[in-house]
């Protein structure tokens, strides 16, 4: 007789690789091919997304989510042929498999970012404002669970859900905020401390609870299972205490300033958090807690810390994360939540989680008598989730705590209280930005000045380790007769936000000398800082090292105030071209060139870009071996009475020798010259100051055999180039931007620099044969130069 029982055949487990399409193999039935296509259809998704969200200010993880509820069964998946083909259910357990593990690193990052040190000296105003970001709506959480277990998640097991529950709306995603942080300014701040501060007290609290969780959805029938895992979990931290912490302060200690960390320690670590995850999740907690225990105990300071984030975070921010979204994803059915009950459910666990942890902090903040708009602020600031966010409910939804209904609605959850931080917190505490130039409260806004014995100010940018040793020389020179009081150096270094940039790397930089505060006596663990420190030390001047961490688009605002700030007379910039061996200028990066002009636009006071060709040499010089011959070619205006005033105070110094060559046009007949004009005042006006200023350079010169004075009556082009070339093996050009006066167009429109000017242009241009440096200047003045506005970023790409 035969059967009628249906036999379920589960398909064969898939091949690592095939033999290729030639062979007749499918790649797509293939674990390794199927998977490459995963990870570069989930990569291209998400990037296209962030750069779509990018104006919006938005945090790469909102697009990571989005991308991830695209690729599942709410969107692209509702077409069963793409999702059998590229996200069959046989392939799921390789891609999870391998999200976990980036997860599991991710948390150790997570870990690495969290300062026990700073919690401990956590006030009791910040603690009472992250214990109400976490009581009420953990509370509130409770509260709506009990609806969803009478509606939409009946027959759930009751305690795990109510935690995973107030765990899921107390939670704030501490790497989040300090991303958004970062994007608006804010890190620095007052309100932006506290926010990180409670967000540190905060996750830790909400791990612990979910440990708690995981331990009670994992306790099966006997509740004593669930007592052995919290207590073999409390165990595991007390273990980590005591065998890794030493262990890591022991390599801490093993690994120099300056210097790489041994593989060895980089290896070792890794796979301690390995061994870590493998015995939480061997005790029923979960893999990643192990993880984060491991991260908590590395030492902060010294170089292991960071040097674990540098080698891990690529990988595991701009790999694995985004597959860890795509695997939640292919869990999250939007389609789920269909009637008026679940929207109406959706709608109340919004505004649910958002009233607790807003309303929460803001009470609490007004009893600590914090101002209206700061506490507001703090608020929004704390609703922000996301990623931690999706970790827990993605607990949840493994451990069969949420039902897919559920787990929808959370998921949605999670995406709009993300999103909405950004803009709502622009709105009420949107930081100050220069729109326009604006008059600072002070009075040395140049170099040329009235009082020439005040105190001169500068503000001295660098990107990298290659501008170091030209601007140490150039501060070097600029310190004239080296009086202890007449010159001060704020050290800025411009730091670019991007999507690596980690939240230990943010916060730790900003908070220990960090725009606008430098450093008052602590050893920082920067070797760049310590190089200008050093410099102050040993040559007597007052260096303050600075950092300033923003994206490329608005880091020109962070210069200009700091220069406001510092009451800075001139901001001095690298050119965005460096030498390279052959002696030729290459381009580093086009966007640094907007920074400068930028800069030249908004500044409030003089601004110099450095073309830098090793001056001084390719080291530091020490005051006594300086020996440099400066040249200042001057055809007339402010920008050259300025770059005159600035080589004036440099001949003060002993090494120095300036000469000043007076170029004045004789019109002719060619029709090459072309007159430019400065609004400035009457051109008569112009020259007076002129006159003065070389006559009082003239009754120097009998003084300081060092200064030398030419005049130069050229009447074309060709002349001033032979002119500047004989005076080509010279240290240091100093030109005014824009000159005033005849001026023939040197380069016929083939400048594609507008920020040097034509004399700058000339001097950095390949025809003409030089290896002196060049200090392109512009004076300060009440309106922002008409030549600039014109360039957009997109009229070159060179």
């Amino acid at each position: 007789m035969a059967s009628n029982t249906t036999q379920h055949v589960c398909p064969p487990p898939m091949k690592a690789t095939s033999n290729g399409a030639f062979q007749g193999d499918n790649p797509l039935d293939f674990a390794l091919p199927l998977l490459i296509l995963q990870i570069c259809l989930v990569l291209v998704l998400t990037r296209v997304l962030a750069y779509f969200l990018k104006p919006l200010k938005q945090p790469r993880v909102i697009a990571e989510i989005i991308g991830g509820i695209l690729l599942g069964p709410s969107v692209l998946g509702r077409n069963k042929a793409y999702l059998n083909a590229v996200f069959p259910k046989r392939s799921l357990t390789v891609l999870d498999t391998l999200a976990n593990i980036g997860l599991i690193f991710f948390l150790f990052l997570v870990g690495l970012e969290m300062d026990p040190k700073s919690l401990s000296r956590t006030g009791k105003r910040i603690l009472s404002i992250a214990l109400a970001g976490i009581t009420v709506p953990f509370a509130l959480g409770i509260g709506t669970s009990f609806v969803l277990r009478n509606t939409i998640s009946k027959g759930v097991d009751g305690p795990p859900f109510l935690i995973f529950m107030g765990v899921a709306f107390s939670i704030t995603a501490f790497p989040v905020l300090a991303r958004i942080l970062a994007e608006l300014k804010l890190l620095t701040t007052d309100v932006g401390k506290m926010a990180m501060s409670a967000a540190a007290v905060n996750d830790v609290a909400a791990w612990i609870l979910l440990a708690l969780a995981v331990a009670l959805s994992s306790s099966g029938h006997s509740p004593l299972v669930a007592l052995w895992v919290l207590f073999c979990g409390c165990g595991f931290v007390a273990g980590a205490f005591l065998i890794f912490l030493p262990l890591f302060a022991w390599m801490a200690k093993r690994t120099h300033e300056g210097e790489p960390v041994g593989e060895t320690y980089i290896c070792a670590t890794l796979g301690a958090v390995l061994a870590a995850g493998f015995v939480t999740d061997a005790i029923g907690i979960h893999a990643l807690f192990g993880a984060f225990v491991l991260g908590v105990l590395v030492p902060k300071e010294g170089p292991l810390g960071a040097s674990l984030v540098e080698k891990v975070e690529d990988l595991v921010s701009g790999l694995f994360l985004p597959l860890y979204f795509a695997s939640s994803g292919l869990k999250t059915n939007v389609a789920t939540i269909q009637g008026l009950q679940s929207w109406g459910l959706l709608v109340l666990v919004i505004f649910t989680a958002c009233f607790g942890k807003i309303v929460g902090t803001i009470v609490v903040s007004r009893a600590c008598k914090v101002p209206w708009r700061e506490s507001f602020t703090l608020g929004f600031l704390m609703n922000s989730k996301g990623l931690v966010e999706l970790i827990v409910l993605n607990i949840g939804k493994d451990r069969k705590v949420l039902n897919d209904q559920t787990f929808a609605i959370m998921v949605l959850m999670a995406l709009f209280t993300t999103f909405i931080t950004t803009p709502v917190v622009m709105i009420i505490y949107k930081p100050s930005k220069r729109t326009g130039l604006a008059e600072a409260d002070y009075k040395n806004k140049t170099i040329e000045r009235v009082d020439a014995s005040s105190q001169l100010r500068i503000l001295a940018c660098f990107h990298s380790t290659k501008n170091i040793p030209s601007m140490i020389n150039l501060i070097e020179a600029s310190r004239g007769s080296g009086r202890q009081e007449g010159l001060c150096v704020y050290a800025l270094h411009l730091t670019e936000l991007s999507e690596r940039s980690s939240a230990i790397l943010m916060v730790h930089k900003a908070r220990k000398n960090g725009l606008p505060f430098w450093n008052k006596g602590r050893k920082d663990s920067d070797h760049i800082v310590v190089a200008f420190e050093t410099f102050g030390q040993l040559s007597h001047v007052s260096v303050r090292p600075m950092t300033s961490i923003s994206a490329l688009s608005n880091m020109h605002e962070d210069i200009c105030a700091s220069a406001e700030r510092k009451k800075a007379a001139m901001i001095i910039l690298p050119f965005h071209k460096h030498q390279r061996v052959d002696g030729a200028l290459e381009t580093t990066r086009t966007d640094f060139r907007w920074v400068n002009n930028k800069v030249l636009q908004y500044a409030p006071c003089s601004v110099g870009i450095l073309v830098d060709r090793s001056l001084g040499g390719a080291s530091q010089v020490t005051a006594s071996d300086v020996s440099s011959s400066i040249t200042v070619i001057f055809f007339g205006g402010r920008e050259d009475r300025e770059a005159l005033a600035y080589a004036v105070r440099m001949a003060e110094h002993p090494g120095i020798n300036l000469t000043v060559i007076h170029v004045t046009m004789q019109l002719g007949s060619g029709g090459e010259i072309a007159v430019i004009e400065i609004n400035e005042g009457s051109n008569t006006e112009s020259r007076l100051l002129d006159e003065k200023v070389l006559s009082e350079f003239e009754t120097q010169i009998s003084q300081n055999p060092s200064l030398k004075y030419e005049e130069r009556m050229l009447k074309n082009s060709a002349e001033i180039v032979a002119t500047v070339q004989e005076f080509s093996r010279c240290s240091l050009f100093l030109v005014g931007r824009v000159p005033t006066g005849v001026v023939q167009p040197l380069l016929n429109g083939r400048s594609d620099c507008p920020e040097l000017g034509p004399i700058g242009s000339l001097l950095v241009s390949p025809d003409l044969s030089t290896t002196a440096s060049v200090l392109v200047v512009q004076q300060y003045y009440n309106q922002p130069p008409s030549d600039l506005a014109v360039f957009s970023e997109d009229s070159d790409s060179k």
